[in-house]
């Protein structure tokens, strides 16, 4: 993974304002690696319905999908950061949006990040350039099907729809990726198509 990332990153690098689909969220290491090559020490926004924040210690399952927004800001897992070429960080440069199926023992309760519905975001928003990264099952499942880890209670397509174009507007997003729904699961094509206004509203 970290070979793979680092390949990303050069991409990234070579990108102005580059926009990326992912198959999971550990491909923002490539991406934050990407930016920080071109000098860049972004604030990450993270749209997800789920923390992200496990490290090897406090995971129940082993799923290292469970585990990227903590390796972004230094905790735990750090050998695919280090093989990328990404540096982590501060915690307090990481924005949880919409975080609402979180495992208990996630340590996101203890960090120093901020976590916010995607209503409050627009007054949580840290000075500098900003990395948008959203896991498609932020969205509320009735909007976004096919996705492997639903989460009943989100927002509706259109409030995140209107958040990215909030965030588009502030003219200081410097990359923007995607995880992506499950092209194997039912209703895959309505979920394409959501998807696609996600991306439609920050471009």
């Amino acid at each position: 993974m970290g070979a793979l990332y680092r390949v990303l990153a050069e991409h990234v690098a070579e990108a102005d304002r580059p926009f990326v689909y992912a198959g999971d969220c550990v491909a923002t290491i490539g991406v934050l690696s990407g930016l920080q090559r071109r000098g860049l020490d972004p604030v990450a926004i993270w749209f997800d319905a789920h923390g992200d924040f496990h490290t090897w210690e406090t995971t129940l399952s082993g799923f290292i999908g469970g585990m990227p927004l903590a390796m972004l800001v230094g905790r735990g897992e750090q050998s695919i950061m280090v093989a990328a070429g990404a540096t982590p960080i501060e915690e307090t440069s990481a924005v949880l949006v919409d975080g609402r199926d979180l495992d208990e023992t996630e340590p996101v309760a203890l960090s120093r990040m901020q976590q916010v519905s995607v209503g409050e975001l627009e007054l949580a928003i840290p000075d500098g350039s900003l990395y948008v990264h959203v896991d498609v099952d932020v969205v509320d499942p009735s909007d976004m099907p096919a996705v492997n880890y639903p989460s009943p209670g989100g927002p509706s397509l259109s409030k995140v729809a209107s958040s990215l174009r909030m965030l588009g507007s502030t003219g200081r997003v410097v990359a923007f990726s995607l995880s992506s729904w499950n092209p194997a699961l039912p209703d895959a094509e309505r979920a394409a198509a959501a998807a696609e206004v996600l991306v439609s509203s920050i471009s």
